[in-house]
């Protein structure tokens, strides 16, 4: 298991690449990527605020959470912090499993958990000023299900 909080972008061919042979015994691996969007087009960047150790912790025991629920055989979670602009990751998960079930679910559940209960603070910037992200009740109901 992987999990790195940090300010740097990632590569992700590279992260995946590694992760997938690092894999042993797993017949399958899901990735998933987050990327910064601009729907209304009027964002200009977003900072994504942490207190390390905590992030890290949280994220460690939710990880480790989904390794005890389904059958992984590695985990893998990045997320970034700092000033983040449209149209760059944000974050990844990678699942690995003997079986595709297993790695679809585990990397789901590791998506709505940090969409809703990681410890990261989002303020959107734009023309318009700064604004914090609030809480989806979308991603709420979502948590709901595990």
């Amino acid at each position: 298991m992987r999990i790195a909080v940090q300010s740097q972008p990632f590569e992700l061919g590279a992260e995946t690449e590694a992760f997938a042979s690092a894999a042993s015994g797993a017949g399958a691996i899901v990735t998933f990527t987050g990327i910064v969007r601009d729907t209304n087009q009027r964002l200009a960047a977003m900072d994504i605020e942490h207190y390390p150790g905590m992030t890290e912790k949280a994220l460690t025991s939710i990880a480790t959470e989904a390794q005890a629920r389904w059958s992984l055989s590695d985990v893998l979670v990045i997320h970034r912090h700092g000033r983040l602009v449209p149209g760059e990751m944000i974050m990844m998960v990678a699942t690995a499993a003997p079986h595709r079930a297993d790695a679809f679910a585990a990397a789901e559940y590791l998506m709505d958990y940090l969409k809703s209960r990681a410890p990261f603070w989002k303020k959107e910037i734009g023309a318009d000023g700064a604004e914090w992200v609030a809480a989806k009740d979308s991603d709420e109901a979502a948590l709901q299900r595990w």
